[in-house]
């Protein structure tokens, strides 16, 4: 195995680690909040099930929003990755360690709960963005590279969800618990990957400035933020959705959310190749609008087995969709802007998961969970409809670029 191979292998597995650990706390999420004093406190932020469990999960995403970008301009500047993916692996490590221990302390008020969350979401983020960021620098096709960080979280995402729902069953803290171990082991993982970061040294004015410069980066940003948002919607409207519609308890809701995730997770590296050969465009437009109509179908399935079937069906366009888009961003970004340009995506990103908790919770908590799956999926379409043109041409200026020569990495 060359050395790009075996760094992508592990590169990814460090990916796959931090999407497991997070979302090892998402079946169980309104046990867990209970668990965390949600139940005991006059906050405003815990008046429901619904408001508390939301209100936690964008403490965190609010936390990807504020510091992924300070992450990845400190990343480029000082031209080093692996310092800080250490960095930022140990102390979220810290923050998940806290959360757990913080009803021991008994007094803790649910905003001290949130502000924990905020913490450990703070330092998370700077180990994820910035391993993929280390991908981009790797050789061997940005779409190869990109399918490798897919696969990497949606296994993550398709593992964490079921493992975490059996953790609950066992104790609602014990997703916490595994989430901080796992951490530690990112920490020290990552350490045996060469840093490939480019050394040219630059202010951050001059780094920002740079991505400014290519203001095609923001369709790929676009499609990321509606993904994201997608994403965020199933992991608390859909959660809430399975257990109220059709009576599942923690575990059978982490299965269903495996529906989505395994084919998605599976086919992420295999689209990431067929994305360089075919180009973007057709696994990004073509892929978002069938998409968006599968959210729907779900959202409208009358059993079950129904729903779990257009989950799978979901499933396997988001994998068509994912890689092409974040291998959209490479293709654009220069190379000392990587870290930035990765930035940029996971902050479309995190505001597309705080949109999909924010808006998915209002909607679905004002007017019904069909209306919620009507405008997340409905935003989906839309998006894939505005962005033709753009796409198309984006296509026909910048093609995938990858070489025989570093096609064999």
């Amino acid at each position: 195995m060359t050395s790009s191979r075996r760094d992508r292998v592990v590169l990814a597995t460090v990916v796959f680690t931090v999407l497991f650990s997070q979302l090892l706390l998402y079946p169980g999420v309104t046990t867990l909040v209970e668990t965390l004093g949600a139940d005991a406190t006059e906050s405003a932020f815990a008046a429901t099930d619904v408001s508390a469990s939301m209100w936690f999960l964008v403490a965190e995403f609010a936390a990807y929003v504020a510091f992924v970008g300070v992450w990845g301009v400190t990343s480029d500047v000082t031209g080093r990755r692996t310092p800080f993916i250490v960095a930022g692996a140990l102390a979220g490590s810290v923050g998940y360690a806290a959360l757990a221990l913080s009803p021991a302390v008994g007094s803790l008020p649910f905003e001290g709960v949130l502000l924990l969350r905020v913490f450990q979401g703070a330092m998370t983020i700077g180990a994820f963005s910035l391993t993929m960021t280390m991908l981009m620098d790797l050789e061997g096709g940005h779409g190869k590279n990109m399918g490798a960080a897919g696969i990497a979280i949606g296994l993550g995402a398709a593992l964490g969800a079921p493992v975490g729902g059996q953790l609950t069953e066992l104790h609602p803290l014990t997703p916490l618990f595994a989430a901080a171990g796992l951490l530690v082991t990112v920490g020290l993982t990552v350490t045996v990957v060469e840093d490939r970061a480019p050394t040219s040294r630059r202010t951050a004015r001059a780094v920002v400035a740079s991505v400014r410069e290519r203001p095609s980066v923001t369709i790929p940003y676009a499609f990321g933020f509606v993904d994201r948002l997608t994403a965020g919607f199933f992991a608390l409207v859909g959660t809430l959705y399975f257990q109220e519609t059709f009576g599942l308890g923690p575990a059978e809701t982490g299965l269903m959310l495996a529906c989505f995730f395994a084919p998605f997770a599976l086919l992420q590296y295999p689209m990431g190749v067929l994305s360089d050969r075919i180009g973007r465009t057709i696994p990004i437009v073509v892929g978002s609008m069938f998409y968006g109509a599968g959210i729907l179908a779900v959202g409208a399935s009358p059993t079950v087995a129904v729903a779990a079937g257009a989950m799978i069906a979901v499933g396997v366009l988001g994998a068509l969709v994912a890689p092409a888009t974040m291998a959209l961003v490479t293709d654009i970004a220069g190379e000392g802007d990587r870290g930035v340009a990765m930035a940029g995506f996971n902050l479309a990103g995190s505001l597309g998961f705080l949109g999909g908790f924010l808006v998915g919770g209002v909607v679905a908590d004002a007017y019904g969970f069909w209306t919620a799956f009507l405008v997340v999926g409905g935003l989906e379409i839309a998006i894939a409809l505005v962005a033709i043109p753009a796409v198309l041409k984006l296509s026909l200026e910048d093609p995938p670029g990858v070489s025989l020569e570093e096609d064999s990495g």
